[in-house]
């Protein structure tokens, strides 16, 4: 697997390297996508939360110190408590303790919560590579649309031409009324179906906008794909071994099962020890000789050994083992959604090739075809309905042919991302470095300090909204969406 990986990883980065320059390519598309995608900027913010959980997780078997400080003064006394002062008395207090043992709460949380984060870095692969894809589909369907759109006009210009030349000899008799009719009404359908073109061709730009963060350019063919697995089975196994969805749902489960020792730790003694130091000032003076200050140090260990809660115990233990169930079962459901998904991508790639085939036939035909009626025509063999007819499939097989292209290329893209393949690594994007999941990690995951923190997030994801449609008087905030609160 690691050596295909290899020789795959190798072929669509070379390839991606050829686009050509001239106009906008899809290397150039991904790596915008890469850089400011909200949908991806966002799952890296995520994971760094993961990341801080671990922190919060050790922090619990960390020693906690204190300090306490109060200033009080008796309003009445009286009987046997009357010592003839009322105060005021100034305590301080600074109190350390250390967790000596947990029954294992501690160790297991951290355990957890390191798993989630290499769960959390599977997830965030997977979110790649399915943005990734959703940029190639979007960019395959400007490419299909606006190909469509030009075989539209050309259908319609065509259309235009033979309505002119049928007048023409409708006026010499050469043919009758209904041939012009039927010229007319083709030239209808011929603008209708260009106008629904140039509409799928508006939304498909939008949802491109949408994905990657910018309009679209002339863009440049995509390069070819690597060679992909023979087999679906081949396919299946490549994607078991490196699908990052799988990964994922295989770390929550084990991470569950940590959880629940965690809440068994409930029903476990625990052991700490202690020191503590406090001094005590009668700002009002001493009383009967008696000093006005005074020092108290205390060092000791202390057990908690639960004997009854309540059954609260055994009923969070059945919530972690059920949570921990789940887990397993939604990994079951992962690994049949990755194989229908894996084979379903192998099936659609294969069909679409096999009708790219077929179709790039089909329009030879077609064309042999319109020429054959037009010849015809001429020598009164056919009809002007042949002739549209014959107009008509030619534009049909060419729609279909450039819609076979787009789904073979999507598919192939969409077998690589469940074989695990379609990650940042994998399609050598140079747009800068990459980002890197265990940066983060490293420097929150041990960290001590109780005063450190982040500076506010700066948004990453650039908005997509123009002047002309958030309004020129607007403020700048407003292209920005909510402005966060100070910190």
């Amino acid at each position: 697997m690691a050596r295909y990986r290899t020789l795959l990883t190798g072929t669509l980065i070379a390839a991606l390297a050829a686009s050509t320059a001239s106009a906008d390519t899809l290397r150039e598309a991904l790596v915008s996508t890469y850089d400011t995608n909200p949908t991806l900027t966002a799952q890296r913010e995520s994971l760094k939360a993961t990341d801080a959980t671990v922190a919060i997780a050790r922090a619990q078997g960390r020693p906690q110190v204190s300090a306490t400080a109060g200033v009080n003064k008796d309003l009445a006394r009286s009987g046997i408590l009357d010592t003839g002062g009322k105060g005021p008395t100034l305590s301080v207090g600074v109190d350390l303790s250390m967790p000596l043992f947990t029954g294992g709460r501690v160790s297991n949380s951290i355990s957890a919560a390191k798993t989630r984060v290499e769960a959390g870095r599977a997830t965030l692969r997977g979110v790649e590579g399915d943005v990734f894809t959703s940029a190639v589909s979007a960019y395959m369907d400007v490419i299909r649309n606006r190909a469509i759109v030009e075989l539209n006009q050309n259908n319609v210009k065509v259309l235009q031409t033979n309505l002119e030349a049928t007048n023409d000899r409708f006026q010499i008799g050469d043919v009758t009324k209904t041939d012009v009719a039927q010229s007319q009404a083709r030239l209808e359908l011929g603008r209708a179906n260009l106008a629904t073109a140039i509409g799928q061709e508006a939304s498909s730009e939008q949802e491109y906008r949408r994905v990657i963060g910018h309009e679209p350019g002339d863009l440049a063919p995509p390069p070819p794909l690597p060679p992909l697995p023979a087999t679906p089975e081949e396919a299946v196994r490549i994607a078991l071994a490196s699908n990052p969805d799988i990964e994922a749902s295989n770390r929550q489960a084990q991470a569950a099962g940590y959880d629940v020792n965690v809440a068994r730790a409930s029903r476990l003694p625990s052991l700490s020890a202690g020191v503590s130091e406090t001094y005590v000032n009668a700002l009002g003076g001493s009383i009967g000789g008696v000093p006005r200050t005074g020092t108290q140090t205390t060092a000791g260990v202390n057990a908690v050994i639960p004997i009854y809660q309540g059954g609260g115990p055994a009923a969070q233990i059945r919530q972690a083992q059920a949570i921990q169930g789940q887990s397993q079962e939604q990994a079951v459901g992962t690994e049949r959604s990755v194989v229908a998904q894996t084979r379903s991508a192998f099936a659609s790639y294969k069909a679409s090739q096999e009708a790219i085939s077929s179709q790039q036939t089909a329009v030879q035909a077609n064309e042999l075809a319109l020429e054959g009626a037009r010849a015809e025509r001429s020598v009164g063999t056919r009809t002007v309905l042949d002739v549209l007819n014959a107009e008509q499939e030619l534009l049909n097989s060419q729609v279909a042919l450039v819609t076979a292209r787009r789904d073979a290329y999507v598919a192939g893209f969409q077998l690589l991302n469940a074989m695990g393949q379609a990650e940042a690594q994998d399609l050598g994007l140079d747009g800068g470095p990459l980002y890197d999941p265990l940066g983060n990690y490293r420097r929150v995951a041990g960290d001590w300090n109780d005063w450190s923190s982040d500076r506010r997030h700066p948004v990453v994801a650039t908005p997509i909204a123009t002047p002309a449609e958030t309004g020129a008087a607007l403020s700048p905030t407003v292209t920005r969406g909510v402005t966060p609160p100070k910190q």
